[in-house]
């Protein structure tokens, strides 16, 4: 728990080939943003540069992924992650989600902490986390996505030679089933100034057809302005922010709820959240469809406006699904959606929070 995140900061540290200033050197020279996220689920390095620079960008990433991992650059790092966890920790919205992802998703592996513990940070060893890189960065589990302006045939010549001394284990994904238990808490944190309610139930993971339907009931039950959850909460002033979203990963999809109240409004905006969720099915109209398909198929547009959109749109799509789906049969999805659709979605994932934790500023 933590050592994907970690191992990810030690990636800049240094290559075999060079040092972290010269990595940063050389991607200056060639005009190129670079950077890396993980996600409970995938790793992401990414760089953006002009067209020329391309096949160079990818052979610095590349090297990027051979890091030394020293020990004393662990031991300098170490502290870097305690300072994050310690700066996510004064989120009360954040400490209320891995709270309830946790109690969600139980011994699943979608219930660890991104970032770990400071118990498991502290835990860690160098030679663990290079046994921990030798097992999961091999070919057999990456992937490579590009998008713009490319020689297909010349980036996966250049992406063949750049690996062709990696060792592969051939590690796949693994997939543990996932039972939902339901839980309620309740706990108070000092740095809290209101109430911070999260709610959680299952939805379609990201390979099954209805997480279109599903992102749609989502978005008109406590999307933008206009939702379900924005006329009952927001604009009457009990809730200053109020939301759904639907999440699907990988086999394992959920829909989460978030609620931020006064602590004295916990009760009725818990119940109007819970109101409004049970009366979605009943109340959907061709008038809710039409704004979420515009507004949704608006902001899947969008994102695929620049390179970087869909580049990454595309290395998370391979990642989960493994298929390519173009941005125009994602739309056609989007605008093919009916009512009939998102009710059956409701039925086979009724919004029901089967999980939900809210944090208070103490008494």
């Amino acid at each position: 728990m933590g050592v994907s995140h970690f191992l990810e900061h030690m990636m800049f540290k240094g290559s075999k080939t060079r040092r972290a200033d010269e990595v940063n050197e050389a991607f200056d020279r060639i005009g190129a943003r670079n950077n890396a996220f993980t996600s409970h689920e995938l790793t992401a390095y990414h760089a953006h540069t002009v067209p020329e620079h391309t096949l160079d960008a990818l052979g610095l990433v590349a090297d990027l992924l051979r890091p030394a991992l020293r020990q004393e650059d662990f031991d300098q790092e170490r502290g870097v992650i305690l300072e994050e966890i310690a700066m996510y920790e004064d989120n009360p919205f954040w400490t209320v989600y891995e709270r309830v992802q946790e109690a969600y998703f139980g011994a699943h592996p979608l219930g660890f902490r991104v970032l770990g513990t400071p118990e498991s940070i502290r835990a860690l060893q160098c030679e663990s986390m290079r046994t921990y890189f030798d097992e999961r960065y091999a070919p057999s589990n990456t992937v490579v996505a590009a998008a713009g302006n490319i020689d297909f045939d010349a980036l996966v010549r250049r992406a063949e030679k750049e690996s062709a001394q990696w060792k592969s284990p051939g590690v796949a994904r693994t997939y543990p089933p996932h039972t939902s238990h339901e839980s309620r808490f309740t706990f108070a944190d000092k740095r809290a100034t209101r109430a911070y309610m999260m709610f959680a139930w299952p939805g379609p993971d990201q390979s099954d057809q209805r997480r279109y339907a599903a992102a749609m009931c989502a978005y008109i039950l406590g999307g933008q302005d206009g939702s379900r959850l924005y006329w009952s909460l927001i604009e009457p002033g009990i809730a200053v922010h109020a939301t759904t979203e639907h999440q699907g990963h990988d086999r394992c999809g959920q829909v989460i709820g978030a609620v931020v109240c006064s602590s004295d409004d916990v009760e009725r905006a818990s119940e109007i959240f819970t109101k409004e969720c049970r009366a979605l099915y009943d109340s959907l109209s061709e008038v809710d469809l039409t704004r979420a398909r515009s507004m949704v198929a608006t902001a899947v547009a969008l994102a695929g406006e620049s390179p970087s959109g869909r580049m990454r749109r595309l290395g998370m799509k391979l990642s989960t699904t493994g298929e390519y789906r173009s941005l125009e049969d994602e739309l056609r999805n989007i605008q093919a959606l009916t009512i009939d659709d998102l009710r059956e979605c409701l039925v086979a994932f009724p919004p029901t929070p089967i999980v939900s934790g809210c944090v208070l500023p103490p008494k």
